[in-house]
């Protein structure tokens, strides 16, 4: 195997990438920025605050919260990646932010607006000296999703009796993200299509079959299909249950081939040991529970018996900022661009 350099992934800012997409006389251009994320990461004016890892990097605790979760990352890859690792300590997970920004080029000029941001994983092998490839996507958050969920299911349902989805409720943001993934950009910088984690929904039950995949482990199905996965199915992705080895509850992943055969086993490995940290920091009543789930498993967030991590999240501020940054995307890039958006959503294929 070729030893993949530093260099050559890009752990570093690097400079902007551009790509354009012609839209009916006007053009989108998406541009890429990766971060690296450590210790030492400061969120920048322009990342999304509502973001996993950037809500980890602020206040007083900032470092040794960023420092305590990248341990616990590392501790679960080496725990899950056993095999010739006897000291559990063979493996380093670096993870860089990837930024993508979209201009809209038209007679008022272009503008940078924010669209996304996921989490790229990239393995170091100590006894090869030598960086292996991971996966892209993990933690997925996105200005317009936030719009969607944030401001406009909210509105649509004020003073409503019952609950219901607006009209082509997740169209645009899932052309879109479609529109980046399959850009040239995207496939220059990322070998295969995103994996993105995600908890599992607290008002849908779980049931475990008799699949065990040696990584992903045994796998569930759930009751009914949730809201979320026919928002991503809109995205191009699947969704399936897997709960790994010593874990306490399945996590949802969202994939747009075979889950099972187009990743290695260390690429799993990294998105797993990375979202599920996550997870037990900002959802303990689910992922650092003391209990496992069952065959019929129920998520709850009210939950008692369970663990908290040494690591401080503020989940209010997350949830308040998701308001904040969706009117964002709302006044800068819904509204402003409402005409030119419909107009390339109709005619958009992938």
């Amino acid at each position: 195997m070729k030893a993949i350099t530093q260099e050559d992934l890009r752990i570093k800012d690097r400079e902007n990438i551009e790509e354009t997409y012609n839209t009916m006389g006007n053009d989108f251009v998406f541009a890429l920025k990766s971060t690296c994320l450590d210790e030492n990461y400061h969120p920048s004016g322009k990342t999304r605050l509502t973001t996993n890892f950037a809500n980890l990097a602020r206040g007083e605790n900032r470092q040794q919260n960023l420092r305590n979760a990248l341990n616990m990352i590392n501790n679960r890859f080496n725990a899950l990646a056993h095999l010739d690792n006897p000291k559990g300590d063979r493996y380093l997970v670096k993870l860089e932010i990837i930024t993508v920004t979209m201009s809209i080029d038209d007679k008022n000029g272009s503008n940078n607006l924010p669209m996304i941001e996921v989490l790229k994983t990239n393995i170091f092998d100590r006894k090869t000296n030598q960086y292996i490839d991971g996966i892209a996507g993990n933690n997925y958050s996105s200005y317009v999703r936030d719009h969607d969920f944030s401001v406009l299911l909210i509105e649509h349902n004020k003073n409503k009796s019952s609950f219901s989805v607006p009209e082509n409720f997740g169209d645009l943001h899932g052309k879109l993200y479609k529109c980046f993934v399959s850009s040239d950009t995207y496939k220059e910088h990322f070998k295969k299509s995103p994996i993105i984690c995600l908890s599992v929904s607290s008002n849908k039950t779980y049931t475990r079959t008799e699949y065990q995949h040696p990584v992903l482990g045994f796998e569930y199905q759930q009751d009914q299909y949730s809201l979320t996965d026919e928002y991503f199915s809109k995205m191009g992705l699947k969704v399936r249950f897997f709960m790994p080895s010593n874990s306490v509850a399945p996590m949802a992943f969202y994939h747009a081939g075979d889950l099972l055969t187009d990743y290695t086993d260390l690429g799993l490995i990294s998105s797993i040991s990375t979202m599920e940290t996550f997870q037990k920091i900002y959802r303990p009543e689910i992922y650092n529970a003391n209990s496992v789930a069952g065959e019929i498993y129920q998520p709850s967030l009210k939950h008692e018996d369970y663990s908290l991590t040494r690591v401080v999240y503020d989940r209010e501020e997350r949830n308040r900022l998701a308001v904040e940054q969706g009117k964002y995307a709302e006044e800068h890039f819904i509204k402003p661009y409402k005409d030119i958006l419909e107009q390339w959503s109709a005619n958009f294929a992938v």
